[in-house]
């Protein structure tokens, strides 16, 4: 540890608190709230992810995306979490959340493809949705619904009470 002979050498080397860099906020919406597509259902939240997805990479690795939604399930945005392999992606809750508090979204429905066609949920798919769930209710923010989508179909754990 370096001894400082005065106090005035220790001020010197230090840096100042206002050259510290400034955090900022912001997110913007080019549509205004009434021409943003409303969410009702699961059918809603598919059909929406499908316009988003690579269907070329369906099949080919997994994916996972996240809609956010304000509380009247107005879409705010689709999120791009993750591309991994053909057996699983990497979902970091906290960047969720990040995303999730940065455009002040209150709902929120996640997807991911199966590049196996199997519309079953993995023990993997069932823990990261439960944690999500945990750590957006902390967040006052309403996870609605994860859906498995494939080339042809798709699950909604809402629909299936897996939510």
């Amino acid at each position: 540890m370096k001894m400082y002979s005065n106090l005035q050498e220790l001020e010197n080397e230090q840096t100042h608190w206002s050259e510290l860099q400034e955090v900022q906020l912001s997110y913007r919406n080019k549509l205004k709230a009434s021409q943003r597509p409303k969410i009702n259902q699961s059918e809603d939240a598919l059909t929406l992810f499908r316009s988003v997805w690579n269907e070329n990479e369906m099949e080919l690795v997994e994916s996972f995306k996240m809609l956010l939604m304000n509380n009247a399930n107005r879409v705010l945005g689709v999120y791009h979490s993750s591309t991994g392999g053909s057996t699983g992606t990497i979902v970091d809750i906290r960047i969720l959340l990040t995303v999730a508090l940065k455009c002040n979204s209150c709902k929120l429905i996640v997807a991911h493809n199966h590049p196996s066609g199997n519309l079953t949920p993995s023990q993997a798919d069932l823990k990261i949705t439960e944690k999500l769930k945990e750590a957006t209710k902390l967040m006052d923010i309403t996870l609605l619904d994860h859906l498995i989508l494939t080339t042809d179909s798709y699950q909604s754990f809402a629909d299936e009470g897996l939510l």
